[in-house]
């Protein structure tokens, strides 16, 4: 069996990933008040301080995998013969992916007895969490490697993806908002709708008014563009340290959709992706027609 590997900006809540063996999740970096942490995905209680430190004030930063610690995790592998599929954060919102090939054509000049294979979710959150979950489940079911990463190449882009934020000053540190949108955003209670397109980029569809209008609209567009959501394996919702809201999104899926409840697993962004989203971002993680 080969190896999968994915990074810590999946997201997944670790009772998806608990039923799988052979799969690493290798962490991105944050730092915050001067100290430099790993990530890997957590649940919603460890990650609630992390959120309270943003909330009074302080700044955190975020570094992308780099290749001497993408050539750690894979040489050993490679050399004891092992494959390797390689899952990676959007191209479109960090250099890691672009890291990993750096690493893939090194190793790939030495002929180690492993074959590595790495691919670009263009995804990022839970979106690249539901891909790694059915890569697994692909594997499980006897796919080979190669067939495997064809079919995340094939699929990826059914993967939808839709958020919307609640403090738009994050967006704007991040160079997505203006500084005139955030400040007058938020004297008006105006919150942003946003996906992840085709080339993985994170952009904003359209602005509602209040908290509640911004969640409706994340349904809506689910609603209008997943795929029989009642027969998905699973619907995934993040969220920011705002879990009460990420079940009122859940209790929308059911009432509107059909969805089993057990069906609907939430998770935390973990604080790589919630440095840059703020707490009280909420997104909602589906298969899809296209992304929308």
């Amino acid at each position: 069996m080969y190896t999968i590997v994915t990074d810590s900006c999946c997201d997944l809540n670790p009772s998806i990933l608990a039923p799988f063996e052979d799969v690493i999740v290798m962490p991105l970096c944050y730092t915050i008040g001067g100290v430099q942490s790993y990530e890997q995905p957590d649940t919603a209680e460890k990650c609630h301080a992390f959120y309270e430190r943003l909330r009074a004030g302080e700044v955190s930063k975020t570094s992308q995998i780099s290749p001497e610690n993408f050539e750690k995790t894979f040489r050993p592998l490679l050399e004891a013969g092992k494959d390797v599929l390689y899952i990676a954060f959007s191209s479109g919102l960090s250099g890691t992916y672009n890291a990993s090939c750096v690493v893939r054509a090194m190793l790939e000049e030495e002929n180690l007895p492993g074959k590595l294979i790495t691919v670009d979710s263009l995804a990022a959150s839970a979106g690249q969490g539901l891909i790694v979950y059915y890569a697994l489940k692909n594997r499980a079911a006897g796919m080979s490697l190669e067939e495997n990463a064809k079919w995340v190449e094939e699929n990826r882009l059914h993967a939808a993806m839709w958020f919307t934020v609640d403090d738009l000053n994050f967006l704007k540190r991040g160079g997505r908002c203006s500084p005139a949108a955030a400040f007058f955003g938020g004297m008006m209670n105006i919150k942003p709708v946003l996906h992840v397109d085709n080339e993985g980029h994170l952009i904003a569809r359209e602005k509602v008014r209040g908290r509640r209008s911004a969640m409706k609209s994340l349904i809506d567009h689910m609603e209008q563009i997943a795929i029989e959501p009642e027969k998905q394996d699973y619907i995934f919702i993040s969220h920011g340290d705002c879990e009460a809201d990420a079940n009122a999104a859940a209790e929308m899926m059911v009432s509107r959709l059909g969805i089993a409840r057990e069906r609907i697993v939430l998770s935390a962004i973990g604080p790589v992706i919630g440095s840059h989203s703020g707490p009280g971002t909420l997104a909602v993680f589906f298969m899809a027609r296209d992304r929308g």
